[in-house]
C-alpha cells in the first residue's frame, strides 16, 4: 500500500480520531489536576504589617498560612517602634497564594554608629559640611582665646570631649569649641 493510499484509508482516520480524543481527555485531566494542586482562584490578602512587632506579625501570618522572611535592616526610622516592621513585600492588600513568603524589613534598635571625622585645626567653614554630610547635627558653638579665628579646637558630645574616630549614633549633636582670633 502506498503512502498516499494509507492517508486516505479508514484505518488512518480511525487512528487520527483516537489520537485526538486521547489528547482532549488527557488535557482535561491535566487541567483538572492543576486546578486542584495549585488552588486555582484561591488567594489570601496580605495584611498591613507596618509598625507591628515581630511577635504580632508572626501570629497574623500564621493565621493566614503565610510565612515571613526577615531581611537586613540598617536604616533606623524614628517614627516606628524598635524592632517593628517598616517595610513589607508584597505590599498590604496584595493577593497571594498560601505559604507565600512575605519579606519584612525591621526597624533596628537605633541609628547606626558613624565615626567622628578629624576636623580639629580646620576652619568651621570646612568642618560644618563634613559633619553634615555624615548626618551629625552641630550643637552649641563656643569660643575661646586662640589666634586661629573660627578654627575648631575641640569637639564635645553631651559635655564630654570627643576624639576623632569615636563612634557616635547617626544624627548625634556635636558641640564645637572654636578660636576667637585673640591671643
Amino acid at each position: 500500500m502506498s503512502f498516499v493510499k494509507f492517508l486516505s484509508s479508514k484505518v488512518f482516520f480511525k487512528q487520527l480520531a483516537l489520537a485526538i480524543v486521547a489528547i482532549i481527555v488527557l488535557s482535561f485531566f491535566v487541567l483538572k489536576w492543576l486546578n486542584v494542586t495549585t488552588n486555582h482562584g484561591e488567594f489570601v490578602v496580605v495584611p498591613n504589617l507596618k509598625g507591628k512587632s515581630i511577635e504580632t506579625v508572626k501570629i497574623e501570618l500564621d493565621d493566614l498560612d503565610l510565612t515571613m522572611k526577615i531581611q537586613d535592616s540598617a536604616n533606623f526610622n524614628p517614627n516606628y517602634p524598635k524592632y517593628s516592621v517598616i517595610e513589607q513585600n508584597p505590599l498590604a492588600g496584595a493577593q497571594v497564594k498560601e505559604n507565600r513568603k512575605i519579606y519584612l524589613i525591621l526597624n533596628p534598635s537605633g541609628y547606626r554608629k558613624v565615626e567622628v571625622p578629624d576636623i580639629l585645626k580646620r576652619t568651621f567653614r570646612q568642618a560644618k559640611p563634613q559633619l553634615q554630610a555624615l548626618e551629625f547635627k552641630i550643637g552649641e558653638i563656643s569660643y575661646i582665646d586662640n589666634i586661629g579665628k573660627d578654627v575648631v579646637l575641640e569637639m564635645k558630645h553631651n559635655g564630654k570631649t570627643l576624639k576623632p574616630g569615636t563612634l557616635l549614633p547617626l544624627t548625634s549633636t556635636i558641640d564645637l569649641v572654636l578660636g576667637n582670633g585673640n591671643r
